[in-house]
């Protein structure tokens, strides 16, 4: 019964003290390796994911142009591995896919896709790790 009390107590105190971080739902993760600026100028990081401790596949947009870009980054660039980024608007089939592919050292694209008021599809692959989404960033 006191164990109850004291859990209780503890929670109270950290809640009151602000030392309790709470994750809401669409609070992301943050990204294994920092975007770097690949896509260019006027480009804002709108969405991304991890691809285990590898690396992070990121979706930026263009406000003035309507373009999205895709970017594969490494964790921790080295020797060359094979690396893939591609996004495709959903309603799009595979074939219609920008993509980018190869052996790399450091990041994968950029991979540009004009997608204004649209859902994409998007995805990074590092060694054969993937990371992405399908149906997000629609407008």
């Amino acid at each position: 019964m006191f164990k109850k009390f004291r859990n209780a107590a503890l929670l109270t105190a950290a809640l009151a003290t602000g030392s309790l971080a709470l994750a809401s739902p669409a609070a992301a993760a943050p990204p294994v390796a920092p975007y770097n600026g690949a896509c260019g100028s006027g480009y804002g990081v709108v969405n991304h994911a991890g691809i285990g401790s590898k690396g992070t596949v990121f979706v930026t947009y263009n406000n003035s142009t309507g373009y999205n870009c895709a970017v594969t980054v490494r964790a921790n660039p080295g020797a060359a591995v094979e690396m893939v980024v591609s996004i495709k608007r959903t309603s799009d089939p595979a074939s219609a896919a920008k993509m980018d592919s190869g052996y790399y050292t450091t990041y994968a694209g950029p991979v540009y896709l004009h997608a204004a008021d649209q859902c994409v599809d998007w995805m990074g692959r590092i060694t054969g790790s993937p990371g992405g989404d399908r149906g997000t960033n629609c407008g």
